[in-house]
């Protein structure tokens, strides 16, 4: 998927006493256990209708599909044992290996048939649906136009997949390791369709290397190695406890105190003032990431939907400024959507310059003019974003650049994680902070989220000239070719300002001596699986 990116740290209102931090990390029996922590409780359980980096942890550790971006950000097989590409490469054979649900249940085909045709399902709702329009007739199908028997998914036994696209792409196999292609126990499911429900029991079904034993709501999930995964000679980890505290400085106190053993990506990040700390300790591990922080304008509300009002807000950011001053992360200036980290995509876009005073003053004074108002002091924004120390930091200066630079008062919104998601999926805002991270080192995981309305496309922004760029570099076999389109359909977006880039993301994190591996990939994925552990 890509996936919703939640860059997150929540403001402190968890007392100490509250924390239960588990085991140490070898218990008395061996076991090898690491202590984590995440902000809130993962919005979604069902792995198909996760889009947030907070449910991703969970779906990324319990459940498991074709492939999988191994420690080294390589796709390496998982459940496909063997795939097949046809000569045209629009038709991929996969082959499921051996491997058992949590309930002792076979993965199948049908697994995989069942979960991708019920994702697309429109009534199901998943968000991220639009990631299996690569599937033939999976568009037509989610969108209502057509019907479930012509989608290009197909069991053709209890072991062989076959799925045909409608063009040749060339990282399908990439893609697939997204958690919209994660399989579902259809016999199970079918017969427990709460089964999502029930997390920390063994109802919640999974077939990924950890099973969830344990789930107490704003307290701690358990993830426990599961004995009948196929590759558990490859895990080194027993148990993780995930506690969830939500306050960046709690967790920096516990992480001090060596009750948790791992800050950063993708768990609870670093307290925005201990960053200078640890820079001079040389424990901070800084990466590039694949994602890209914004704000979303809502281009369906009123002063919002003035292209030179958005242009103004968006290019009077002091981004420098802020990544200096606030978030201290060596973060790049964005000036695009696409991260700078996606090949073809490298150094600075040149749509715009940050914090050209000149150009934004100048944009908005148009776009007072065409609304018909009589200055900057009729323009009131309210500035979204989900509660969290780092966010509240970061949309100050913003406000704060905005009032000092344009004359624009803007009101800031902050509301608890699952409360932002859902006044940003109903169009409750104006302009609300996200960021998005790539599964896929390709253009066009980004540049499809805004190809369509609905799904997640909180600007309600669309455009038939760049929805057909898109729809001509989906067909294009020349690479090059393909690329200038894709770089085309990036700067009709950019310049029509839908979003406003602030920069992209770097993984920031910091762990104990005792954690020898926690490795995370350009995704910002640090999967369990490959934590390696002292032995002591």
């Amino acid at each position: 998927m890509k996936r919703l990116f939640v860059f997150y740290l929540l403001i402190f209102t968890a007392l100490l006493s509250a924390c239960d931090f588990g085991e140490d990390s070898a218990s008395n029996d061996g076991e090898k256990v690491i202590n984590l922590s995440i902000a809130t409780d993962p919005p979604a359980l069902h792995p198909l209708l996760s889009t947030d980096t907070t449910s991703q942890i969970l779906v990324q550790n319990a459940f498991e599909g074709l492939t999988r971006i191994d420690k080294d950000g390589e796709v390496t097989n998982a459940l496909a044992e063997d795939i097949q590409e046809s000569e045209d490469k629009k038709t991929y054979t996969y082959t499921i290996r051996d491997a058992n649900w949590s309930n002792g249940d076979k993965v199948t085909a049908q697994d995989f048939e069942y979960a991708w045709k019920w994702a697309l399902n429109p009534e199901n709702g998943a968000d991220s649906a639009y990631l299996l329009y690569y599937i033939e007739g999976a568009q037509d199908y989610n969108t209502g136009e057509g019907n479930e028997e012509d989608v290009g998914i197909k069991a053709l036994d209890d072991k062989t997949l076959e799925v045909t696209l409608n063009n040749p792409t060339p990282y399908f196999n990439e893609l697939v390791s997204n958690t919209i292609y994660t399989p579902l126990n259809h016999k199970y499911v079918e017969e427990n369709p709460d089964w999502h429900k029930n997390i920390g029991t063994e109802e919640y079904v999974v077939n990924g290397p950890f099973e969830v034993s344990e789930f107490k709501s704003s307290d701690k999930i358990v993830l426990k190695k599961r004995d009948d995964y196929w590759d558990k000679d490859n895990v080194d980890l027993d148990v993780a406890n995930i506690n969830i505290i939500d306050s960046a400085a709690t967790a920096l106190k516990e992480f001090d105190s060596g009750n948790l053993d791992y800050l950063g990506s993708s768990y609870n990040t670093i307290d925005l003032n201990a960053l200078d700390r640890f820079k001079e300790e040389d424990k901070l591990d800084v990466q590039d990431q694949v994602a890209t922080y914004m704000l979303v304008f809502n281009t369906e509300e009123d002063i919002i939907n003035n292209k030179n009002i958005r242009k103004a807000l968006t290019i009077a950011i002091d981004r420098e400024g802020l990544i200096e001053n606030v978030t201290k992360g060596e973060e790049t200036p964005a000036t695009g959507l696409v991260p700078q980290t996606v090949k073809g995509f490298e150094g600075p876009t040149g749509y715009f310059e940050s914090n050209d005073l000149d150009e934004a003053r100048e944009a908005l004074d148009k776009g007072i003019e065409e609304l018909g108002l009589n200055g900057p002091e009729d323009i009131k924004i309210s500035l979204s974003y989900n509660t969290s120390e780092a966010h509240a930091a970061i949309m100050q200066y913003i406000q704060q650049g905005w009032k000092d630079n344009l004359g624009i008062d803007a009101t800031l919104d902050n509301n608890e994680w699952q409360v932002y998601l859902q006044k940003l999926s109903e169009g409750d805002f104006q302009a609300g902070r996200l960021g998005w991270t790539g599964d896929v080192n390709d253009p066009e995981y980004f540049l499809n989220i805004y190809k369509n309305l609905g799904g997640n496309n909180q600007t309600r922004w669309h455009n038939e000239e760049y929805a057909s760029l898109l729809d001509q570099s989906a067909t294009e076999t020349d690479p090059d070719k393909r690329l200038e389109l894709n770089k085309e359909a990036h700067k009709v977006f950019v310049n029509d300002y839908p979003i406003a880039p602030i920069y992209h993301y770097t993984q920031l994190s910091v762990k104990q001596d005792r954690v020898k591996e926690m490795p995370a990939d350009i995704f910002g994925k640090a999967q369990l699986k490959y934590v390696k552990l002292e032995d002591e």
